[in-house]
């Protein structure tokens, strides 16, 4: 927030006339210098620290939506109340202020003690969680918020901490945020003792009858809760050279790192794929002042998830910045230098990047005996709407989950961070005995030189895009259609909107599930 920004913005301190708060309307305004929302929900006032604790949105910006404050950027949800982060993405608290309303003035006074923590609640006993990263991480930091961290073992292969790994393709490669900004906050927000970690260590398989996970190395885990949180392995493609040196992917944050390094000494790169992933990592190279390629057999980027109209301003965004599109075209091999193309052409490349798609990680589910989706359901495990799959206490979250969209009614598998964070949250909360149907909207942001787009619902096959706005000016709400259903919608510069549709949409889910 600019200095200037800050003088327009009333003293909350000194007061403000009541009128200035009507009914479900967010003042922005300043206590000792820091920024400060106060809000009117169902005739009471709350006051909040006035930034997202996730990356900094202006939440005046934002909507208010049952007991709930939502975030215009990333759809992070607070509690009004106490300030607490109750969905994703943001974990921490926003700091709540005293505040009074006497004869037709509002002033607020002074920051209450910070609270994250999840109300009493039923123990959940031994729980096993295989997967760090953004499900499984979100599942311990809601069960030790609720004082409950000494139950609760996370095994991860991975070496780091839980991490945020949208940072991966964005601003960590990008050279705009440092490692240690990637870090996700410590599990619990210090409610009670941490869950345990087990980094570097991999699960060999799961014995339902003895209830215990072993390792690898034969040591057995007990639970009496197993949350598997497995996540998803990046393709390679089966082209020569695909696995050489000079040839990588993009999953995790060691990933990222030995792209960094690789780009510091190189002048070109070829990216395979003009997925979400491909795009975001040849802005970020392009950040980086290399000369990027990318090469893909689709005529138009996303054109499945968005429509052409809106693959190709994102195409059109990449090429002002200097993305050379290969559109139409397959990669036949690479020799550590040159990429050949079916059509016998060739591009000079320091290194390649695929950016070709995950396959979710089913093998442990599979080997367990757990129901598997069909192809036609998107794959991943079968889970209920509780996110319970076939096994009894066995839950599955994440890009491995298959799980029934109560709005959609059909059902769907999703590979985004926010959502994978949701589902994590639920199944804690299912697990203290205060949630049950999950009828969270899928939501994610994919962000390219600057431009970050917002999409809210799930579509597979877009038959119909209807556009309001202009591409053009890029500034738009575009309906993605299939069938007679609008199942998805993409903004840019429409962020109110987004966040509208995507609680009218929890709604419709829960009306349709019957559930809460």
């Amino acid at each position: 927030m600019s200095a200037k920004a800050d003088d327009q913005r009333p003293d909350l301190a000194m007061g403000v006339a009541s009128e200035a708060i009507p009914e479900g309307a967010i003042l922005a305004g300043t206590v000792n210098e820091e920024p400060v929302v106060v809000a009117r929900k169902g005739g009471h006032l709350f006051a909040l620290s006035g930034k997202c604790t996730h990356l900094g949105a202006p939440l005046e910006k934002g909507i208010l939506v049952g007991g709930e404050l939502r975030c215009p950027w990333h759809h992070a949800r607070f509690c009004l109340k106490r300030g607490a982060a109750k969905n994703a993405p943001a974990l921490l608290p926003l700091a709540s202020y005293e505040v009074s309303e006497v004869e037709g003035v509002v002033r607020v006074f002074a920051k209450r003690p910070l609270d994250s923590s999840e109300p009493e609640s039923q123990g959940p006993g031994r729980v096993v969680i295989v997967g760090g990263g953004a499900a499984g991480h979100a599942c311990a930091d809601i069960l030790a918020r609720a004082g409950h961290g000494a139950s609760v073992t996370i095994i991860s292969s991975d070496a780091d901490a839980p991490y945020d790994r949208t940072f991966c393709s964005k601003q960590f490669l990008a050279g705009k945020k440092e490692r240690e900004d990637a870090m996700l906050p410590v599990m619990g927000l210090g409610n009670g003792p941490k869950p345990a970690l087990r980094l570097k260590s991999t699960v060999a398989r799961i014995d339902l009858g003895a209830r215990a996970v072993i390792l690898e190395g034969g040591e057995h885990v007990p639970f009496d809760s197993l949350v598997l949180a497995t996540g998803a392995e990046p393709k390679r493609p089966e082209l020569p050279g695909a696995t050489s040196q000079n040839a990588f992917v993009l999953r995790s944050l060691s990933d990222a790192e030995a792209i960094i390094e690789k780009a510091g000494s190189a002048k070109s790169v070829a990216i395979l794929g003009a997925s979400f992933i491909g795009l975001e990592v040849a802005a970020s190279m392009i950040s980086r002042g290399l000369a990027v390629h990318v090469v893909a057999p689709g005529k138009v980027s996303f054109e499945k998830v968005m429509g052409a109209g809106v693959g190709g301003y994102v195409r059109d965004l990449h090429e002002k910045k200097g993305v050379v599109f290969h559109l139409g075209s397959k990669a036949e091999s690479f020799d550590g230098g040159t990429l050949t193309l079916d059509d016998g052409s060739t591009i000079e490349a320091d290194f390649v990047v695929f950016g070709v798609g995950v396959s979710p990680r089913i093998e442990l589910a599979k080997q367990a005996g757990l129901a598997i989706a069909s192809k036609e359901e998107g794959g991943g495990v079968k889970v209920d709407a509780e996110l319970k799959t076939s096994a009894p206490g066995v839950y599955a979250v994440g890009d491995i989950a298959s799980y029934p969209d109560a709005r959609l009614g059909r059902r769907i598998r999703v590979e985004h961070w926010v959502h994978a964070e949701r589902q994590g949250q639920h199944v804690a909360r299912v697990l203290l005995g205060e949630a049950e149907h999950f009828n969270e909207t899928p939501f994610f942001w994919t962000a390219h030189h600057g431009t970050s787009l917002r999409y809210v619902g799930h579509g597979d096959d877009v038959a119909e895009v209807r556009i309001d706005g202009s591409l053009e000016a890029g500034e738009f709400a575009a309906e993605i259609v299939e069938g007679e259903r609008v199942s998805a919608l993409v903004t840019l510069k429409r962020d109110r909107q987004a966040l509208e549709r995507e609680a009218e949409w929890d709604h419709a889910a829960t009306l349709a599930s019957g559930k809460s």
